[in-house]
């Protein structure tokens, strides 16, 4: 299957939802402790024919500081965001120039903005994610945040947007808790204890807007039901170290994908009695970034800090040429 060869460690990579075979990926040197990042546009339709044929990057931008996280614009199939280590959110539109980019420097964050996620359904927002312990809503028309969320007490790793309601995020973070927000509400709706150690990932399932998934450090994966919060309604062990993200497919009800410290990808259905659908053990370092396509059903992407990027259908090998 195509893989690519990034040019520093890997931490995020999304599939476009405009273009099936285009991708974003982020990365960063010395595994973003000091160094520069890139942010790469990657072209599967451009690398030719034959199944391993890799894919081309048909735009690259290196950044002076790391970066941790990407998103494609919603509303406008060229733009994408990136998540800095200097703490700003950087905007870059794709089909300009280097030289013409980024098109917007947002700094207001006082130190790393770690997660990005761009609203699927009023597509004209995004927000962030820091380690300052707030939330910034954003227009990318606008140089300044819309509204700041506070109220974590430690490092906020990640956000993500409900699929189904314009209005509704929810955050996870250091303190072990994940939070629902609305927007026209600067207080959360809910805080979850989610888990006894940190909380790096979450996302909300696509077909039910009530169900939760949390990934943490503890090594677990928890799916909860917002509107009963006391206790989850499935744990999904099988991780050996800190599960870094989680994702809820777009296309198939109650799968789930995950990335692990353990160097592994796996595949889950959190109703299932057996829950571990498939393992992949196709990197050699730490996984930092999984997507999958929501215009391509099965269709799967990984990243790592191994400088790998992988891109397979669902039930095939992603090492396989």
């Amino acid at each position: 299957m195509p893989a690519f060869k990034a040019p520093a460690p890997g931490f995020a990579v999304r599939f476009s939802p405009f273009h099936e075979n285009r991708l974003l990926a982020a990365a960063s040197q010395h595994f973003g402790l000091v160094g520069n990042g890139h942010l790469i546009v990657l072209d599967l339709a451009a690398a030719g024919p034959g199944p391993g044929a890799a894919p081309v990057p048909v735009f690259s931008f290196p950044t002076s500081d790391a970066l941790f996280d990407c998103v494609w614009s919603e509303s406008h199939e060229s733009l994408c965001a990136a998540a800095s280590g200097d703490g700003s959110v950087r905007l870059f539109d794709a089909a300009l120039p280097p030289a013409q980019n980024p098109v917007r420097l947002l700094r207001e964050h006082a130190r790393e903005v770690h997660g990005l996620d761009w609203n699927p359904v009023r597509r004209d927002a995004f927000v962030s994610a820091s380690w300052d312990d707030t939330l910034k809503l954003w227009s990318p028309d606008r140089p300044a945040s819309v509204r700041t969320f506070r109220g974590h007490e430690y490092c906020v790793y990640a956000a993500a947007w409900s699929a189904r309601h314009p209005d509704v995020f929810a955050s996870a973070s250091g303190d072990r808790t994940a939070r629902v927000w609305d927007v026209r509400d600067p207080a959360p709706t809910l805080i979850l204890p989610a888990h006894d150690h940190e909380v790096l990932s979450l996302d909300w399932d696509k077909y039910d807007p009530s169900i939760l998934a949390t990934a943490s450090v503890d090594k677990s994966i928890r799916v909860w039901d917002v509107r009963a919060p006391r206790a989850p309604v499935a744990q999904l062990a099988g991780h050996g170290y800190a599960v870094k993200r989680v994702r809820f497919s777009p296309h198939r009800q109650g799968m789930l994908m995950s990335c692990s410290y353990d160097m592994t990808v796996c595949m889950w259905d959190y109703r299932a009695e057996d829950a571990l659908l498939a393992r992949y053990n196709h990197h050699t370092e730490f996984v930092a970034g999984i997507d999958m396509s929501v215009l391509v059903d099965g269709l799967l992407a990984s990243t790592g800090w191994d400088e790998m990027v992988y891109i397979w259908p669902f039930g095939t090998d992603p090492r396989a040429m």
